[in-house]
């Protein structure tokens, strides 16, 4: 006789690994994506743009949700796809040494929101078929906790993890000390001989820095002379490998010459028009420019290894800045090269200064690969737990093959239902408008926390991004969350809509400080976090709410699915440019607009039709 399955079990020893598993995905697809593309050096423009489109899966799930119903269990579909993760993050370590580490990961990650999407339709649905309604009332908090948990573990741990690998994978670190000094003799030209280094290549290896010190003379020079300097440098450093050309997302060669019909017509003369206007070169006309130094950084050895070396400002007179130089690549091929430093001084200096930058250097492809196996045994932990743990409930049976052509019937009968509700074309502008500020910011956020100074970031490390969004901003973002949801419940929706609406957008103006002052303490910029993240959850109870209005009556299940789709496709397209205008405008001017964004939402929140009784707590 076989053995009999268990039809249920203690939901406490499911439920919290299971909700783990559904979140974790999501956080490294959406978030940790974008740290791991900007510390290998993609550009802002493709790392918005393509990790953008990995929101597509969690679309277009309401499409094939019906498939996950009809061909096997829910059950089964959760440990496969937990497997199948666990799966496609160790491809994911295995191909970021690749020289096309960013088309092969892109394709990877795609296969992970297509699992985890579909890992959520039969996570959701098991839990609303393993529980009674008294539990899933009960457990719905839990759930959510662990859901929360999940999102701090990828946006958090996970990102401190790989910068703590970073920082002790690499050389020591070195200060270089940055004298203004009146009487300095001035840098009249480069010079670009090679020559061999200065000391045996013995003992440990490290950087060595030509001079150690500094000194510049504040005197203003000619612009063009400045500029002809700091070409030089760029060149010397393209030319001996210390700067690599970017990963680009191009998948196919293009068999025409010349650029594209849209590049012609649309994005050559809007980007042209942006970067004249309100790109961050834009200065005062004058023929003079802030004197400037070099500095010749080399290795004492060959290295054996890619070694990414990154000087940041650390302290002192911002008006010192790095030019040239603020990522720089070592390897056996170019380790006797001397890579060059451009250090700038503001041509409004007249007296002494002084500043000083820290030189940091870490093996980034190692600390992600590791990272990522940390996921792999995660997943597969996942999977194989929960292939014997998971019950066996009574109405998690594969549907009717047979009844296909039935079932696409109801399916399409269904989606129609969705579109005839009563203002529903209103509902879409909401789902669609309400975070098109946010969607722009969020995929520009840790980029420009990572960025250095010198063009406009905050030059945190990696770790110092993981803790202050997967921890202080997580943290933040869900008492916000728990607040927004306590408040509606006590005086409905409609009451709270706007200071929700409010709640939302406003905090964006905690990053148009954040550019301007570049401030150095990190207390702040976790404050400033925190507001925008408080208030975002604060908001984002509205929008969940509103999906639920939406989704009432019939086919209430399949219609907030249909929601859920509107809202990743509301997430998706304003991040697919939001790098690009970026890079275009920089960060000072991107997060102005992304303030004037906001507008869209307060126009169509005027505009949602709501019961004044919807979301109160009833006795």
């Amino acid at each position: 006789m076989a053995d009999a399955k268990p039809t249920y079990r203690n939901p406490w020893a499911w439920i919290p690994t299971l909700y783990l598993a559904q979140g974790l995905p999501f956080a490294v697809v959406n978030f940790v994506s974008v740290i791991l593309y900007k510390s290998l050096g993609v550009s802002n423009t493709d790392i918005a743009f393509y990790t953008a489109w990995l929101y597509l899966p969690w679309v277009i799930k309401p499409l094939w949700s019906p498939v996950v119903d009809i061909l096997r269990t829910r059950r089964w579909w959760i440990w496969v796809t937990q497997l199948l993760m666990g799966t496609a993050f160790a491809a994911v370590g295995l191909t970021l040494p690749l020289p096309v580490f960013f088309q092969a990961t892109l394709t990877v990650f795609y296969l992970v929101a297509f699992s985890s999407a579909t890992h959520d339709i039969a996570a959701d649905g098991f839990y609303m078929l393993a529980l009674n309604e008294k539990q899933q009332a009960f457990f719905v908090g839990i759930r959510s906790t662990f859901f929360r948990i999940s999102m701090i573990t990828g946006q958090g741990l996970l990102v401190m993890l790989a910068g703590y690998i970073q920082t002790h994978t690499g050389l020591p670190k070195m200060e270089l000390d940055v004298a203004g000094r009146p009487g300095a003799a001035i840098l009249e030209t480069l010079n670009l001989e090679s020559r061999a280094i200065a000391v045996a290549a013995e003992g440990e290896l490290r950087l060595i820095a030509n001079p150690a010190t500094l000194e510049i003379n504040p005197q203003a020079r000619s612009r063009a002379e400045v500029s002809a300097l700091i070409a030089s440098a760029k060149d010397w450093n393209t030319t001996n490998n210390f700067i690599r050309t970017q990963q680009r997302a191009k998948f196919a060669e293009q068999k025409s010459e010349g650029p594209s019909w849209w590049t012609r017509t649309i994005s050559e003369p809007l980007g042209k028009f942006l970067r004249e206007r309100f790109g961050p070169e834009i200065q005062a006309k004058s023929d003079v420019a802030g004197n400037l130094g070099i500095v010749s950084l080399q290795l004492s050895k060959p290295p054996g290894k890619e070694i990414v070396v990154t000087p940041v400002f650390k302290s002192g007179d911002k008006s010192v800045s790095l030019i040239e130089g603020s990522r720089l690549v070592f390897d056996d091929s170019n380790w006797q090269q001397p890579a060059r430093l451009v250090i700038q001084l503001d041509p409004k200096l007249k007296g002494e200064t002084s500043a000083q930058f820290e030189i940091r250097s870490g093996n980034i492809v190692l600390s992600w690969t590791l990272t990522f196996a940390v996921l792999v045994a995660l997943f597969v932990c996942f999977g194989i737990y929960h292939r014997f743990i998971l019950p066996h409930p009574t109405g998690d049976q594969p549907g009717d093959v047979q009844g296909i052509p039935v079932f696409i019937k109801e399916f399409f009968k269904t989606f129609g239902s969705f579109f005839r509700k009563d203002h529903i074309g209103v509902f879409l502008l909401f789902l669609l408008l309400y975070r098109f500020a946010e969607a722009q910011l969020v995929k520009l956020a840790a980029p420009f926390l990572l960025d250095a100074l010198e063009v406009g970031g905050l030059a945190l490390t990696t770790g110092q991004v993981g803790f202050v969004y997967g921890t202080v901003g997580t943290l933040a973002l869900t008492l916000g969350g728990l607040l927004g949801g306590f408040v509606a419940s006590r005086n409905g929706l409609r009451a709270w809509l706007w200071p929700m609406v409010l709640a939302i957008q406003l905090p964006n103006l905690v990053y148009v400080y954040l550019s301007y002052a570049q401030p150095d303490a990190f207390l702040i910029v976790n404050a400033c976090v925190a507001i925008e993240q408080f208030g975002y959850g604060f908001g984002f109870a509205a929008y969940l709410l509103v999906m639920i209005y939406i989704a009432r009556g019939a086919h209430k299940t399949a219609h907030y699915a249909i929601c859920t789709g509107f809202m990743a496709l509301g997430m998706m397209l304003p991040g697919m440019f939001s790098g690009w205008l970026q890079e275009l405008i920089g960060y000072q001017h991107f997060f102005v607009w992304v303030l004037l964004a906001t507008i869209p939402g307060f126009i169509v929140v005027k505009l949602v039709p709501l019961d004044p009784e919807f979301g109160k707590k009833t006795d």
